[in-house]
């Protein structure tokens, strides 16, 4: 059986010694191909246009169009796109932005490469690659706007039983072969609940349906970890 093809990384970042440090991590691990850098939000555009990669790595602080700027223009143009955030940024604020500008996934700076691998593969496979410290701060952030925003009706009403079970564990932040193991069921058939989700929800992302479903009140909000 010969081996997928690598996938094609675009990495987006100010500062060049950083993007060369992450262009020699992937370099040297079999399953990527770094096919281009730019330092900043326009050149991520145009780059991203000519190079068509399967994922984005992007920092959010950048000189002229920020990276919360060029996701937008980005997935404007490329719907098709993945593009993760890597940022050394913690601020609640910067990760609901991110998100809401059609990012796959948010990761920090301080990141072990095997876990960047991992969460690489994830994203292309449909996978949201995003800590669970991260994903804590977008529950309790959608879950207080829950308490505040009554919704008359909502289309979570035509999720079934299982689509609801499914979505409860993706805002746990479990992969699909998590989920598949936790409800005994076929790894293509957790993949096809959650494209009906999306479908139903009218969402993206996986990451967008985890919020809707704090938004909606859908999951309980899992209890914050001291410390």
């Amino acid at each position: 059986m010969s081996n997928p093809p690598p996938i094609r990384v675009l990495l987006v970042d100010d500062h060049a010694l950083f993007r060369r440090g992450i262009a020699s991590i992937l370099a040297a691990e079999r399953g990527f191909e770094v096919v281009g850098e730019a330092s900043d939000g326009l050149g991520a555009l145009e780059r991203a246009r000519e190079l068509m990669p399967d994922v984005i790595l992007m920092d959010i602080f950048m000189p002229g169009a920020n990276g919360l700027e060029a996701t937008r223009r980005i997935k404007e143009a490329l719907p098709y796109v993945k593009i993760v955030m890597l940022t050394v940024s913690e601020e609640d604020q910067n990760l609901f932005e991110a998100i809401k500008s059609g990012a796959q996934g948010y990761l920090l700076k301080k990141i072990e490469p095997q876990e960047l691998f991992a969460m690489l593969k994830g994203v292309v496979q449909g996978d949201a690659p995003i800590s669970r410290a991260m994903a804590a701060k977008i529950l309790g952030e959608f879950a207080h706007q829950a308490r505040q925003t009554a919704a008359p009706s909502s289309p979570a009403a035509n999720l079934s039983p299982r689509e609801k079970e499914v979505l409860d564990l993706v805002t746990q932040g479990k992969s699909n072969k998590e989920i598949a193991a936790a409800l005994a069921i076929a790894e293509n058939t957790v993949k096809n609940h959650l494209k009906n989700i999306l479908e139903k929800l009218h969402l993206e992302n996986r990451v967008q349906a985890a919020t809707y479903a704090l938004r909606e009140g859908l999951v309980e909000k899992p209890p914050r970890k001291s410390g």
